[in-house]
Order: C-alpha cells, then structure tokens, then sequence
C-alpha cells in the first residue's frame, strides 16, 4: 500500500494566474519527492477559517500571497526571525499541532541578484522604490549583504521614514520623496506595484549610471515599463522578478522538505512560456 502525497497549496485572491503548482510540481519531479501542489482562492474576510479548513484536511503548507500575507503573520504561532522583521509571512507549515510562520521573499530577491546574475551587494548604493509590505518583507535579506546604504523612497515620505527608522542600524537605511532623491546607485529595485499598471515612479533620471543595475520585482512577457526606462537612461543590466519568484518557491520548498531544488533549468522554463 502505497501512502498518499503530502498535500500543499497557494492561498490568494485573486489566485487563478499563480504559477506555483507548476514551480513546486517541477521542483518535486526534480528531488523525486511526491506530494501534491493547488491553488486555493480564500475568502477576503474567511482567512482564519479557511486555513484551519485546509490543517484539517491534512495540508502540511501553504504559500500565501496577496493580500493574505499580514493574516498570515497573525495566524502563525511560531514565526521566523525573518518573518518578525518582514511583518509578514509568505509562507506557512503545519506540524505537530502548530503553525509556524516564514518570509521568503528576501532570500529570494538577494539569491536571485547574487547567484543568477552575479550581482554581489557588498558596499553597493541601493535606492528601493516603495514602501509597502514587498519592500519591509526584504529589507534586511539586502542589509545582511552589508550594502553601503540603502535608500526607501516613496510618493507618502512618513511610510518609507517608518520603514528607515525600523531597519536603520547595521547598514545605514535613510528616506525621502521620490522626487528629493540624490545621487546615482549601484542598484535600484522597483517594489511598487506602478508596473502591473504600466505606470513609473516619478524618480529621477539622475540616479542611473552606466554601472547601474535595475531591478523590477514585477514580470511580465514584456518588459516592465520601469526596466525599459532604465536601459534607455543608460542602465547596464535591466532585471526582472521571475527570478525571484522562483527563488522564494525554493526557499519554501527548502522550509517544507528539507532539499533545494535547482533553479536555473525552471527559469529558463518559465522565462521561455511567457
């Protein structure tokens, strides 16, 4: 008699246009493990009830998107040390009775920089755009690197100054309006969600040299319209966040079955699909 697999799934609303079932499906065929991955579209005002719904038909976790990811961080018992800081957790683990809390956005980010593209961030000027959950959830992954500063800027200043004031420390993390930004940067990373409207923050051209490296946490088919600013104001390299979405898949499977699967053949997969 043959056990059944273990069960996982991604929670959202919207979720139909989530490529997790087909990242962990691979990653599983990858290591040989067998479990089952789905997408599961929760209620906006069930989250508790749903996800407990889900612990007792057996799932032992679940990754967890928009706009769940502070009801995560509220339903988890046990939270990472990550998880803490990011003030929301992406993904979830069911075992012995409890649910334990994690963020994999950062890892994600920073592996996809410094291993897919060979980008070390070690003394780095990096600006980040935004100052919403996507931006708190890697902020310290990218001051664990040890940057030289990190700058938020944002359209609302006292929402990227909340963001200074509680990461500033090891690595100095200052803010300002998008408009009152100074100097070039060796990286910035665009953490609004301003592409998905194929809209741009209103930065200047001024921080962009011909050594800069931009990075959109969005991706499409096409090129972001930020990326696509970037190179023709001279950029060196225009990155997008497949990557990163693939890496922090990773990272959760890493979490839930204690083997990383390589990620190199699976973006090139998904990167050929768009």
């Amino acid at each position: 008699m043959t056990s059944s697999p273990d069960k996982y799934c991604v929670i959202g609303n919207p979720i139909a246009h989530s490529k997790s079932p087909d990242i962990h499906r691979q990653f599983a065929l990858q290591v040989s493990h067998a479990i089952s991955y789905e997408k599961q579209l929760i209620d906006l005002n069930m989250f508790q009830q749903d996800v407990l719904a889900l612990i007792k038909e057996g799932v032992c976790g679940a990754n967890v998107t928009v706009p769940f990811k502070q009801d995560a961080w509220q339903l988890a018992e046990i939270k990472s040390k990550t998880a803490m800081v990011a003030g929301a957790v992406n993904t979830l683990s069911f075992k012995n009775g409890s649910v334990y809390g994690d963020n994999t956005d950062g890892v994600g980010l920073v592996r996809d920089l410094t291993i897919n593209h060979q980008q070390p961030l070690l003394n780095k000027r990096i600006l980040v755009l935004g100052a919403g959950g996507a931006v708190r959830g890697v902020l310290q992954d990218l001051i664990n690197e040890k940057p030289l500063e990190i700058v938020v800027a944002n359209r609302t200043l006292s929402k990227a100054q909340q963001l200074a004031d509680l990461f500033n420390g090891e690595v100095t993390v200052e803010a300002c309006n998008f408009e009152h930004i100074v100097g070039e940067f060796d990286l910035i990373i665009n953490g609004t969600s301003a592409s998905l409207n194929n809209e741009l923050p209103p930065i200047p051209k001024s921080v962009i040299s011909s050594a800069t490296v931009s990075y959109d946490m969005m991706y499409s088919d096409q090129e972001t319209v930020f990326n696509r600013w970037a190179k023709d104001n001279g950029a060196a390299k225009c990155i997008d966040g497949l990557g990163m979405l693939i890496e922090q898949a990773a990272e959760s499977f890493w979490i839930w079955r204690s083997v990383r699967p390589d990620t190199s053949s699976i973006i090139q997969q998904l990167r050929s699909n768009l």
